[in-house]
């Protein structure tokens, strides 16, 4: 097995990707959110929102710590024009098939690319202090913090 060397977290997420005071009344306009910030960070086209919702229709992409990480099924990685993260919290938690979600965090990766990333986010996101950390950021400098924590880390 080869260990591609993964990008750093922090150099997908444009500050203009970080959101910090989103709104959704449930966890598809939460998905349709996450899907739009993709879209407009110019890393998918429109089409890879739906496949974001077939992945999550066949496994939620709930994480726990008041986390999900949507991202679409390797049938849309076609519509990926670049790799990139977003992060979208929402200061009033949303239902997430029954889990309250704080905060999205959306992947558009190439190729296997989405496995690596996910791998880097999980170190934070399973860490319950970092997650309570990310649900709480106020600016887009905590948010790159913290990913940028997962290369030091190791």
């Amino acid at each position: 097995m080869t260990d591609q060397q993964a990008p750093e977290l922090s150099t997908l997420l444009a500050e203009s990707s970080i959101r910090l005071d989103e709104v959704a009344a449930s966890r598809d306009e939460a998905i349709r959110k996450t899907g739009q910030a993709l879209v407009d960070a110019g890393a998918i086209d429109e089409s890879y929102v739906d496949a974001m919702f077939e992945r999550e229709n066949s496994v939620s992409t709930y994480v726990g710590e008041g986390v999900a990480i949507p991202h679409g099924t390797l049938a849309g990685k076609d519509s990926v024009k670049e790799d990139a993260l977003v992060v979208l919290r929402f200061p009033t938690p949303v239902d997430w098939d029954g889990n309250e979600v704080s905060v999205t965090v959306g992947i558009a990766a190439k190729g296997n690319g989405h496995i690596a990333i996910l791998s880097q986010l999980a170190s934070i996101l399973m860490d319950p202090d970092k997650a309570a950390a990310l649900r709480g950021s106020t600016t887009s400098a905590e948010v790159y913090e913290l990913l940028a924590s997962t290369d030091d880390d190791d």
